[in-house]
Protein backbone atom coordinates (compact mmCIF):
# COMPACT_ATOMS: atom_id res chain seq x y z
CA UNK A 1 0.00 0.00 0.00
CA UNK A 2 2.06 3.02 -1.08
CA UNK A 3 0.55 6.63 -0.98
CA UNK A 4 -1.06 6.48 -4.27
CA UNK A 5 -3.24 3.65 -3.00
CA UNK A 6 -3.82 5.42 0.33
CA UNK A 7 -4.85 9.19 -1.69
CA UNK A 8 -7.23 6.46 -3.86
CA UNK A 9 -8.43 4.98 -0.68
CA UNK A 10 -8.76 8.09 1.24
CA UNK A 11 -11.85 8.91 -1.76
CA UNK A 12 -14.08 6.48 -0.96
CA UNK A 13 -14.77 7.69 2.12
CA UNK A 14 -17.73 9.76 2.84
CA UNK A 15 -17.73 13.20 3.74
CA UNK A 16 -18.93 11.86 7.33
CA UNK A 17 -16.82 9.35 7.66
CA UNK A 18 -14.04 11.82 6.64
CA UNK A 19 -15.05 14.24 8.77
CA UNK A 20 -15.25 11.17 12.06
CA UNK A 21 -11.55 9.90 10.75
CA UNK A 22 -10.17 13.08 11.40
CA UNK A 23 -11.72 13.95 15.12
CA UNK A 24 -11.16 10.37 15.89
CA UNK A 25 -7.30 10.89 15.01
CA UNK A 26 -7.36 14.06 16.50
CA UNK A 27 -9.05 12.43 20.19
CA UNK A 28 -6.15 9.72 19.59
CA UNK A 29 -3.30 12.03 19.64
CA UNK A 30 -3.88 14.17 22.41
CA UNK A 31 -5.47 10.70 24.36
CA UNK A 32 -1.73 9.30 23.71
CA UNK A 33 0.17 12.07 24.93
CA UNK A 34 -1.94 12.00 28.22
CA UNK A 35 -1.39 8.56 28.28
CA UNK A 36 2.48 8.57 27.95
CA UNK A 37 2.54 11.59 30.00
CA UNK A 38 1.10 9.85 32.62
CA UNK A 39 2.58 6.36 32.60
CA UNK A 40 6.07 7.63 32.45
CA UNK A 41 5.97 10.22 35.14
CA UNK A 42 4.29 7.91 37.50
CA UNK A 43 6.70 5.05 36.64
CA UNK A 44 9.60 7.41 37.60
CA UNK A 45 7.96 8.80 40.35
CA UNK A 46 7.10 5.14 41.79
CA UNK A 47 10.96 4.45 41.26
CA UNK A 48 12.51 7.53 42.78
CA UNK A 49 10.33 7.36 45.99
CA UNK A 50 10.99 3.37 46.92
CA UNK A 51 15.21 4.38 46.05
CA UNK A 52 13.97 7.46 48.72
CA UNK A 53 12.53 5.28 51.05
CA UNK A 54 15.20 2.80 51.32
CA UNK A 55 17.45 5.79 51.88
CA UNK A 56 15.65 7.10 54.61
CA UNK A 57 15.50 4.32 56.24
CA UNK A 58 18.25 2.50 55.66
CA UNK A 59 16.77 -0.83 54.12
CA UNK A 60 17.81 -2.67 51.32
CA UNK A 61 16.13 -1.32 48.03
CA UNK A 62 12.91 -3.07 46.55
CA UNK A 63 12.46 -0.48 44.27
CA UNK A 64 12.07 -2.76 40.82
CA UNK A 65 10.23 -5.28 42.57
CA UNK A 66 7.69 -3.38 43.29
CA UNK A 67 7.88 -1.44 40.17
CA UNK A 68 7.55 -4.73 38.29
CA UNK A 69 4.85 -5.39 40.62
CA UNK A 70 3.19 -2.42 39.56
CA UNK A 71 3.15 -2.93 35.94
CA UNK A 72 2.47 -6.43 36.25
CA UNK A 73 -0.92 -5.49 38.24
CA UNK A 74 -1.72 -2.65 35.60
CA UNK A 75 -2.07 -4.94 32.36
CA UNK A 76 -3.87 -8.06 34.57
CA UNK A 77 -6.50 -4.97 35.87
CA UNK A 78 -6.65 -4.29 32.00
CA UNK A 79 -7.76 -7.39 31.60
CA UNK A 80 -10.72 -6.54 33.88
CA UNK A 81 -11.46 -3.36 31.72
CA UNK A 82 -11.89 -4.88 28.78
CA UNK A 83 -14.43 -7.87 29.87
CA UNK A 84 -16.46 -4.45 31.40
CA UNK A 85 -16.95 -3.29 28.29
CA UNK A 86 -18.25 -5.97 25.91
CA UNK A 87 -21.89 -5.88 27.81
CA UNK A 88 -21.75 -2.17 27.49
CA UNK A 89 -21.37 -1.62 23.77
CA UNK A 90 -24.17 -4.00 23.29
CA UNK A 91 -26.22 -1.92 25.36
CA UNK A 92 -25.27 2.16 23.69
CA UNK A 93 -23.60 3.50 20.77
CA UNK A 94 -19.83 2.69 21.00
CA UNK A 95 -18.62 6.59 20.26
CA UNK A 96 -20.39 7.13 24.26
CA UNK A 97 -18.99 4.17 26.10
CA UNK A 98 -15.72 5.29 24.52
CA UNK A 99 -16.19 8.96 25.87
CA UNK A 100 -17.39 7.71 29.10
CA UNK A 101 -14.57 5.39 29.56
CA UNK A 102 -11.87 8.06 28.88
CA UNK A 103 -13.24 10.56 31.14
CA UNK A 104 -13.36 7.96 33.87
CA UNK A 105 -9.90 7.22 32.95
CA UNK A 106 -8.93 11.37 33.49
CA UNK A 107 -10.74 10.87 36.87
CA UNK A 108 -8.89 7.66 37.96
CA UNK A 109 -5.36 9.63 36.43
CA UNK A 110 -6.63 12.24 39.19
CA UNK A 111 -6.71 10.60 42.31
CA UNK A 112 -2.82 10.55 42.20
CA UNK A 113 -2.10 14.27 42.15
CA UNK A 114 -5.07 14.72 44.45
CA UNK A 115 -3.16 12.41 47.32
CA UNK A 116 0.11 14.23 46.50
CA UNK A 117 -0.92 17.26 46.92
CA UNK A 118 -3.29 16.67 50.17
CA UNK A 119 0.10 14.94 51.85
CA UNK A 120 1.81 17.81 51.13
CA UNK A 121 3.71 17.40 47.64
CA UNK A 122 4.93 20.18 45.89
CA UNK A 123 6.15 21.52 42.90
CA UNK A 124 9.77 21.00 41.92
CA UNK A 125 12.16 23.67 43.90
CA UNK A 126 12.83 26.13 40.95
CA UNK A 127 16.33 25.37 41.83
CA UNK A 128 16.36 21.30 40.70
CA UNK A 129 14.32 22.86 37.30
CA UNK A 130 16.50 21.34 34.24
CA UNK A 131 17.23 19.12 32.33
CA UNK A 132 20.10 17.36 34.65
CA UNK A 133 20.19 19.75 37.33
CA UNK A 134 18.85 17.74 40.25
CA UNK A 135 20.57 16.86 42.89
CA UNK A 136 20.91 13.35 43.64
CA UNK A 137 18.49 11.58 46.50
CA UNK A 138 16.68 14.88 47.06
CA UNK A 139 12.81 14.30 47.44
CA UNK A 140 11.67 16.02 50.11
CA UNK A 141 8.96 17.99 48.41
CA UNK A 142 6.70 14.34 47.48
CA UNK A 143 4.15 13.58 49.66
CA UNK A 144 4.36 11.81 52.72
CA UNK A 145 2.20 8.69 52.00
CA UNK A 146 3.06 5.33 51.70
CA UNK A 147 4.55 4.53 48.01
CA UNK A 148 3.04 0.99 48.03
CA UNK A 149 -0.35 3.42 47.53
CA UNK A 150 0.86 3.96 44.32
CA UNK A 151 -0.01 0.29 43.04
CA UNK A 152 -3.83 0.16 43.66
CA UNK A 153 -4.06 3.83 42.21
CA UNK A 154 -2.41 2.63 39.25
CA UNK A 155 -3.86 -1.10 39.17
CA UNK A 156 -7.43 0.54 38.68
CA UNK A 157 -6.16 2.89 35.91
CA UNK A 158 -5.30 -0.05 34.73
CA UNK A 159 -8.99 -1.31 34.34
CA UNK A 160 -10.16 2.40 32.78
CA UNK A 161 -7.20 1.74 30.13
CA UNK A 162 -8.57 -1.71 29.56
CA UNK A 163 -12.31 -0.39 28.30
CA UNK A 164 -10.51 2.63 26.46
CA UNK A 165 -8.00 0.50 24.30
CA UNK A 166 -10.87 -2.29 23.96
CA UNK A 167 -12.95 0.23 21.90
CA UNK A 168 -10.36 1.38 20.05
CA UNK A 169 -10.51 -1.67 18.33
CA UNK A 170 -13.62 -1.87 17.88
CA UNK A 171 -14.50 1.36 16.71
CA UNK A 172 -12.99 1.82 13.53
CA UNK A 173 -15.14 -1.01 11.99
CA UNK A 174 -18.61 1.55 13.17
CA UNK A 175 -16.73 4.44 11.35
CA UNK A 176 -15.71 3.35 8.15
CA UNK A 177 -17.98 0.19 7.67
CA UNK A 178 -16.37 -3.48 6.62
CA UNK A 179 -14.70 -2.20 3.76
CA UNK A 180 -11.40 -3.93 4.14
CA UNK A 181 -9.43 -1.21 1.86
CA UNK A 182 -10.98 1.70 4.29
CA UNK A 183 -10.47 -0.06 6.87
CA UNK A 184 -7.09 -0.65 6.10
CA UNK A 185 -6.57 3.18 5.49
CA UNK A 186 -7.79 4.12 8.59
CA UNK A 187 -5.63 2.17 10.81
CA UNK A 188 -2.41 2.71 8.92
CA UNK A 189 -3.14 6.76 9.23
CA UNK A 190 -4.43 6.40 13.24
CA UNK A 191 -1.29 3.57 13.94
CA UNK A 192 1.18 6.15 12.59
CA UNK A 193 -0.46 9.70 14.76
CA UNK A 194 -0.87 7.21 17.76
CA UNK A 195 2.91 6.81 17.61
CA UNK A 196 3.80 9.94 16.56
CA UNK A 197 2.33 11.31 19.19
CA UNK A 198 3.75 9.04 22.09
CA UNK A 199 7.26 9.73 20.73
CA UNK A 200 6.57 13.35 20.91
CA UNK A 201 4.79 12.83 24.49
CA UNK A 202 7.76 10.80 25.93
CA UNK A 203 10.47 13.36 24.63
CA UNK A 204 8.16 16.19 25.94
CA UNK A 205 8.14 14.68 29.50
CA UNK A 206 11.40 13.76 30.04
CA UNK A 207 12.72 17.05 28.70
CA UNK A 208 10.09 19.72 29.73
CA UNK A 209 7.38 18.39 31.73
CA UNK A 210 9.44 16.29 34.46
CA UNK A 211 12.27 18.88 34.55
CA UNK A 212 9.86 21.82 35.00
CA UNK A 213 7.09 20.39 37.19
CA UNK A 214 8.68 17.22 38.99
CA UNK A 215 7.60 13.51 38.20
CA UNK A 216 4.98 14.16 41.13
CA UNK A 217 3.22 17.04 39.09
CA UNK A 218 4.79 16.26 35.26
CA UNK A 219 0.81 14.68 34.80
CA UNK A 220 -0.77 17.41 35.85
CA UNK A 221 -1.66 17.45 31.69
CA UNK A 222 -3.23 13.59 31.71
CA UNK A 223 -6.57 14.97 33.28
CA UNK A 224 -7.30 17.75 31.23
CA UNK A 225 -5.98 15.79 27.90
CA UNK A 226 -7.95 12.74 28.57
CA UNK A 227 -11.44 15.50 29.76
CA UNK A 228 -10.46 16.86 25.62
CA UNK A 229 -10.32 13.49 24.43
CA UNK A 230 -13.60 12.45 25.77
CA UNK A 231 -15.22 15.47 23.96
CA UNK A 232 -13.55 15.21 20.68
CA UNK A 233 -15.11 11.16 20.78
CA UNK A 234 -18.79 12.30 21.98
CA UNK A 235 -18.93 14.89 19.19
CA UNK A 236 -18.15 12.17 16.35
CA UNK A 237 -20.95 11.88 13.66
CA UNK A 238 -23.76 9.58 14.47
CA UNK A 239 -24.60 9.49 11.07
CA UNK A 240 -21.57 7.93 10.69
CA UNK A 241 -22.26 5.44 13.58
CA UNK A 242 -24.43 2.27 13.89
CA UNK A 243 -27.17 2.82 17.05
CA UNK A 244 -26.32 -0.43 19.41
CA UNK A 245 -30.59 -0.20 20.29
CA UNK A 246 -31.49 -3.50 20.42
CA UNK A 247 -34.03 -3.88 16.91
CA UNK A 248 -36.63 -5.80 19.75
CA UNK A 249 -36.29 -2.79 21.80
CA UNK A 250 -36.91 -3.40 25.28
CA UNK A 251 -34.90 -6.89 24.77
CA UNK A 252 -31.74 -5.76 26.16
CA UNK A 253 -33.49 -3.77 28.86
CA UNK A 254 -34.62 -6.72 30.57
CA UNK A 255 -31.27 -8.09 30.70
CA UNK A 256 -29.98 -7.12 33.72
CA UNK A 257 -25.95 -5.71 33.03
CA UNK A 258 -24.59 -8.30 35.73
CA UNK A 259 -25.96 -11.21 34.08
CA UNK A 260 -24.33 -9.21 30.41
CA UNK A 261 -21.19 -9.17 32.46
CA UNK A 262 -21.32 -12.69 33.94
CA UNK A 263 -21.83 -13.85 30.50
CA UNK A 264 -18.83 -11.86 29.18
CA UNK A 265 -16.86 -13.52 31.89
CA UNK A 266 -17.78 -17.03 30.43
CA UNK A 267 -17.50 -16.39 27.40
CA UNK A 268 -13.65 -14.70 28.01
CA UNK A 269 -12.80 -18.03 29.90
CA UNK A 270 -13.97 -20.03 27.44
CA UNK A 271 -12.25 -17.83 24.34
CA UNK A 272 -9.09 -18.90 26.54
CA UNK A 273 -10.15 -22.45 26.32
CA UNK A 274 -11.06 -22.65 23.01
CA UNK A 275 -7.76 -20.62 21.86
CA UNK A 276 -5.42 -22.89 23.64
CA UNK A 277 -7.04 -25.96 22.03
CA UNK A 278 -6.61 -24.27 18.27
CA UNK A 279 -3.12 -23.80 18.84
CA UNK A 280 -2.27 -26.78 19.91
CA UNK A 281 -4.34 -28.58 17.60
CA UNK A 282 -1.73 -28.26 14.12
CA UNK A 283 1.33 -27.06 13.27
CA UNK A 284 0.21 -24.29 11.48
CA UNK A 285 -0.79 -22.56 14.55
CA UNK A 286 1.65 -23.39 17.45
CA UNK A 287 4.69 -21.79 16.06
CA UNK A 288 2.42 -18.56 16.87
CA UNK A 289 2.78 -18.89 20.45
CA UNK A 290 6.75 -18.75 20.32
CA UNK A 291 6.78 -16.04 17.81
CA UNK A 292 3.68 -13.67 18.88
CA UNK A 293 3.85 -14.29 22.76
CA UNK A 294 7.46 -14.40 23.65
CA UNK A 295 8.36 -11.57 21.18
CA UNK A 296 5.52 -9.38 22.79
CA UNK A 297 6.71 -10.41 26.08
CA UNK A 298 10.40 -9.37 25.17
CA UNK A 299 9.28 -6.13 24.18
CA UNK A 300 7.55 -5.25 26.76
CA UNK A 301 10.14 -6.58 29.22
CA UNK A 302 12.20 -4.29 27.72
CA UNK A 303 10.81 -1.00 27.83
CA UNK A 304 9.46 -1.73 31.23
CA UNK A 305 11.86 -3.86 33.06
CA UNK A 306 15.12 -2.91 31.74
CA UNK A 307 14.99 1.05 30.45
CA UNK A 308 13.86 1.76 34.32
CA UNK A 309 16.73 0.44 35.95
CA UNK A 310 18.84 1.36 33.19
CA UNK A 311 17.86 5.10 33.32
CA UNK A 312 18.36 5.16 37.52
CA UNK A 313 21.03 2.66 38.21
CA UNK A 314 23.01 3.34 34.81
CA UNK A 315 21.94 7.08 34.39
CA UNK A 316 21.43 8.45 37.22
CA UNK A 317 18.00 9.95 36.68
CA UNK A 318 14.81 7.57 36.35
CA UNK A 319 13.03 9.99 34.08
CA UNK A 320 15.62 9.73 31.33
CA UNK A 321 13.51 6.28 31.05
CA UNK A 322 11.39 8.79 29.04
CA UNK A 323 14.02 9.66 26.60
CA UNK A 324 14.69 5.83 25.58
CA UNK A 325 11.10 4.99 25.84
CA UNK A 326 10.86 7.88 23.16
CA UNK A 327 13.35 6.29 20.88
CA UNK A 328 11.41 2.61 21.05
CA UNK A 329 8.38 4.66 20.14
CA UNK A 330 10.38 6.17 17.21
CA UNK A 331 11.19 2.76 16.16
CA UNK A 332 7.76 1.62 16.60
CA UNK A 333 6.59 3.69 14.12
CA UNK A 334 9.09 3.19 12.10
CA UNK A 335 8.43 -0.33 11.56
CA UNK A 336 4.95 0.27 10.97
CA UNK A 337 5.54 2.40 8.17
CA UNK A 338 7.93 -0.44 6.57
CA UNK A 339 5.68 -2.83 6.82
CA UNK A 340 2.88 -0.24 4.96
CA UNK A 341 4.90 0.63 2.19
CA UNK A 342 6.80 -2.79 1.96
CA UNK A 343 3.89 -5.64 1.88
CA UNK A 344 4.99 -5.93 -1.80
CA UNK A 345 8.30 -6.98 -0.79
CA UNK A 346 7.75 -8.75 2.17
CA UNK A 347 4.61 -10.70 1.75
CA UNK A 348 4.69 -12.55 4.77
CA UNK A 349 6.23 -11.50 8.29
CA UNK A 350 8.77 -14.36 8.61
CA UNK A 351 11.98 -12.05 7.48
CA UNK A 352 10.32 -9.34 10.29
CA UNK A 353 10.44 -11.87 12.99
CA UNK A 354 14.08 -13.08 12.53
CA UNK A 355 15.18 -9.48 12.42
CA UNK A 356 13.53 -8.77 15.69
CA UNK A 357 15.28 -11.95 16.97
CA UNK A 358 18.75 -11.30 15.37
CA UNK A 359 18.05 -7.52 17.37
CA UNK A 360 17.21 -8.69 20.21
CA UNK A 361 21.13 -9.86 20.42
CA UNK A 362 22.31 -5.88 20.46
CA UNK A 363 21.06 -5.99 24.37
CA UNK A 364 24.42 -7.24 25.21
CA UNK A 365 26.66 -3.94 25.17
CA UNK A 366 24.36 -3.09 28.24
CA UNK A 367 25.93 -5.16 30.60
CA UNK A 368 29.53 -3.71 29.59
CA UNK A 369 28.38 -0.06 28.57
CA UNK A 370 29.96 2.40 31.96
CA UNK A 371 28.27 5.91 31.04
CA UNK A 372 28.84 8.53 33.10
CA UNK A 373 26.12 9.56 35.61
CA UNK A 374 24.02 12.71 35.03
CA UNK A 375 24.85 13.30 31.22
CA UNK A 376 21.41 13.01 28.83
CA UNK A 377 23.64 12.51 26.01
CA UNK A 378 23.94 9.07 27.17
CA UNK A 379 20.45 8.87 27.29
CA UNK A 380 19.66 9.60 24.00
CA UNK A 381 22.79 6.58 23.01
CA UNK A 382 20.39 4.57 24.39
CA UNK A 383 17.26 5.49 22.69
CA UNK A 384 19.65 4.94 19.63
CA UNK A 385 20.35 1.54 20.07
CA UNK A 386 16.71 0.32 20.91
CA UNK A 387 15.22 1.97 18.10
CA UNK A 388 16.12 -0.52 15.41
CA UNK A 389 15.21 -3.31 18.40
CA UNK A 390 11.28 -2.19 18.26
CA UNK A 391 11.62 -0.82 14.94
CA UNK A 392 11.71 -4.46 13.84
CA UNK A 393 9.62 -5.90 16.80
CA UNK A 394 7.08 -3.68 15.54
CA UNK A 395 7.34 -4.86 11.88
CA UNK A 396 7.08 -8.29 12.81
CA UNK A 397 4.20 -7.58 15.42
CA UNK A 398 2.07 -5.64 12.67
CA UNK A 399 2.11 -8.07 9.87
CA UNK A 400 1.94 -11.70 12.59
CA UNK A 401 -1.05 -10.04 13.53
CA UNK A 402 -2.22 -8.72 9.44
CA UNK A 403 -1.10 -12.75 8.87
CA UNK A 404 -3.44 -14.23 12.12
CA UNK A 405 -6.68 -12.50 10.69
CA UNK A 406 -6.35 -13.70 7.44
CA UNK A 407 -5.64 -17.17 8.86
CA UNK A 408 -8.14 -17.28 11.33
CA UNK A 409 -10.74 -15.23 9.79
CA UNK A 410 -10.89 -18.37 7.07
CA UNK A 411 -12.55 -20.88 9.93
CA UNK A 412 -14.29 -18.52 11.62
CA UNK A 413 -17.53 -20.61 11.46
CA UNK A 414 -15.76 -23.84 13.09
CA UNK A 415 -16.93 -22.66 16.10
CA UNK A 416 -20.22 -21.96 18.03
CA UNK A 417 -19.98 -19.98 20.85
CA UNK A 418 -16.81 -17.45 19.96
CA UNK A 419 -15.06 -15.84 17.68
CA UNK A 420 -11.98 -18.26 16.51
CA UNK A 421 -9.92 -15.20 15.95
CA UNK A 422 -10.65 -13.84 19.33
CA UNK A 423 -10.03 -16.73 21.24
CA UNK A 424 -6.49 -17.57 20.00
CA UNK A 425 -5.48 -13.69 20.43
CA UNK A 426 -6.67 -14.37 24.07
CA UNK A 427 -4.64 -17.33 24.56
CA UNK A 428 -2.21 -15.53 23.30
CA UNK A 429 -1.91 -12.05 25.03
CA UNK A 430 -3.14 -14.09 28.37
CA UNK A 431 -0.25 -16.35 28.72
CA UNK A 432 2.25 -12.61 27.99
CA UNK A 433 0.33 -11.23 30.72
CA UNK A 434 1.14 -14.41 33.04
CA UNK A 435 5.06 -14.32 31.73
CA UNK A 436 4.59 -10.37 32.93
CA UNK A 437 3.04 -10.49 35.87
CA UNK A 438 5.20 -13.51 37.22
CA UNK A 439 8.77 -12.43 35.99
CA UNK A 440 8.96 -8.61 36.45
CA UNK A 441 8.55 -8.54 40.30
CA UNK A 442 11.01 -11.70 40.36
CA UNK A 443 13.73 -10.28 38.01
CA UNK A 444 13.00 -7.04 39.56
CA UNK A 445 14.12 -8.91 43.37
CA UNK A 446 17.05 -9.90 41.42
CA UNK A 447 17.87 -6.67 39.97
CA UNK A 448 17.45 -5.38 43.62
CA UNK A 449 19.59 -7.88 45.34
CA UNK A 450 22.72 -7.59 42.82
CA UNK A 451 22.08 -3.97 43.37
CA UNK A 452 22.16 -4.10 47.43
CA UNK A 453 25.05 -6.98 47.55
CA UNK A 454 27.37 -4.80 45.13
CA UNK A 455 27.04 -1.73 47.66
CA UNK A 456 23.36 -0.36 46.97
CA UNK A 457 23.46 3.30 47.50
CA UNK A 458 27.20 3.48 48.45
CA UNK A 459 28.37 2.37 44.85
CA UNK A 460 26.49 -0.24 44.09
CA UNK A 461 25.70 -1.68 40.30
CA UNK A 462 23.44 -3.83 37.84
CA UNK A 463 25.88 -4.91 35.73
CA UNK A 464 25.02 -8.73 36.66
CA UNK A 465 21.84 -8.95 36.91
CA UNK A 466 21.22 -6.78 33.50
CA UNK A 467 23.75 -9.36 31.77
CA UNK A 468 21.18 -11.86 32.71
CA UNK A 469 17.54 -10.71 32.59
CA UNK A 470 18.73 -8.22 29.74
CA UNK A 471 21.69 -10.34 27.53
CA UNK A 472 21.00 -13.87 29.08
CA UNK A 473 17.25 -13.72 28.71
CA UNK A 474 16.91 -12.12 25.51
CA UNK A 475 19.25 -14.44 23.62
CA UNK A 476 17.32 -17.27 25.05
CA UNK A 477 14.09 -15.26 23.76
CA UNK A 478 16.10 -14.98 20.48
CA UNK A 479 16.81 -18.14 19.94
CA UNK A 480 13.04 -19.44 20.63
CA UNK A 481 11.67 -16.81 18.52
CA UNK A 482 13.99 -17.51 15.34
CA UNK A 483 13.67 -21.04 15.90
CA UNK A 484 9.96 -20.98 15.65
CA UNK A 485 9.83 -18.61 11.99
CA UNK A 486 11.02 -22.60 11.44
CA UNK A 487 8.03 -24.15 11.47
CA UNK A 488 5.75 -23.20 9.09
CA UNK A 489 5.93 -25.04 5.68
CA UNK A 490 7.67 -22.77 3.44
CA UNK A 491 8.90 -20.59 5.77
CA UNK A 492 12.44 -21.87 5.48
CA UNK A 493 13.47 -19.36 2.50
CA UNK A 494 14.95 -16.26 3.30
CA UNK A 495 11.97 -14.17 2.19
CA UNK A 496 9.07 -16.78 1.63
CA UNK A 497 5.91 -15.93 -0.66
CA UNK A 498 3.53 -18.07 1.00
CA UNK A 499 3.31 -19.75 4.17
CA UNK A 500 1.76 -23.35 3.56
CA UNK A 501 1.28 -22.87 -0.26
CA UNK A 502 -2.32 -20.28 1.13
CA UNK A 503 -2.94 -17.31 -0.67
CA UNK A 504 -4.18 -14.53 1.96
CA UNK A 505 -4.08 -10.80 -0.11
CA UNK A 506 -7.54 -11.19 -0.92
CA UNK A 507 -10.39 -9.99 0.14
CA UNK A 508 -13.30 -12.63 1.63
CA UNK A 509 -16.39 -13.05 -0.39
CA UNK A 510 -19.49 -11.61 1.50
CA UNK A 511 -20.88 -15.03 2.37
CA UNK A 512 -17.44 -15.84 3.85
CA UNK A 513 -17.12 -12.46 5.08
CA UNK A 514 -20.37 -12.71 7.47
CA UNK A 515 -20.53 -14.38 10.83
CA UNK A 516 -21.50 -17.63 9.48
CA UNK A 517 -23.93 -19.96 11.49
CA UNK A 518 -22.08 -22.69 13.89
CA UNK A 519 -23.20 -26.31 12.99
CA UNK A 520 -26.21 -26.27 15.44
CA UNK A 521 -27.67 -22.93 13.52
CA UNK A 522 -26.14 -20.65 15.90
CA UNK A 523 -24.32 -17.53 15.05
CA UNK A 524 -21.74 -16.08 16.89
CA UNK A 525 -23.20 -12.99 18.27
CA UNK A 526 -21.85 -9.43 18.52
CA UNK A 527 -21.14 -9.65 22.58
CA UNK A 528 -19.89 -12.82 22.39
CA UNK A 529 -16.89 -11.98 19.60
CA UNK A 530 -16.54 -8.64 21.85
CA UNK A 531 -15.88 -10.90 24.61
CA UNK A 532 -13.88 -13.05 23.05
CA UNK A 533 -11.23 -10.10 22.18
CA UNK A 534 -11.14 -8.49 24.61
CA UNK A 535 -7.29 -8.98 25.61
CA UNK A 536 -5.97 -8.20 22.62
CA UNK A 537 -4.66 -4.73 23.30
CA UNK A 538 -1.38 -3.80 22.34
CA UNK A 539 1.22 -1.20 23.13
CA UNK A 540 -0.16 1.89 22.76
CA UNK A 541 1.67 0.55 24.82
Amino acid sequence: MGLNTISETWRLFTAVERRNIAVYILGIVVYKFGLEAFNGSVIALATNRYDYDALTSQTPAKTFERIGLLTGLNQGFQVVGSILIAPLIKRYRIKNVLSGAILVFAIFSAVLLIVDGATGGLFLPAAYRGVGKHPKNQYWYYGKFDTDGIIPIYSICGIAFGMVELIRRVIPRDIVGGNVKKLRTMDSLVHVFNELSGTAAAFCSALGLIPTLGNNKAFLITPPCFAICSILFYTLADSGLPSKTSESGGALGRTSFLKALSNSVVVFFESIYVGGKILFSSRKFLWLLPAYTIALYGHRYLESGIVPPVARRYLGESSWSQIIIGGSNLGELIGALFVLFSYDLVPTPIPWLRLDALTLLAIWYLPYWRPPAGDVSQAWIAAATVLPISMCWSAGDVSLIAYIQALLTRIESQEERVSTLGALMAFLYSVNIILMAVASPLLGRYIDKVYTRTGGANGGNIYEAIRNVGGVQFTVIAVIVFASTLVPKGSWALNPTLLYNEQYDQDLSDEEALPTASPGGEVVSDEKATASISVTQQHAV
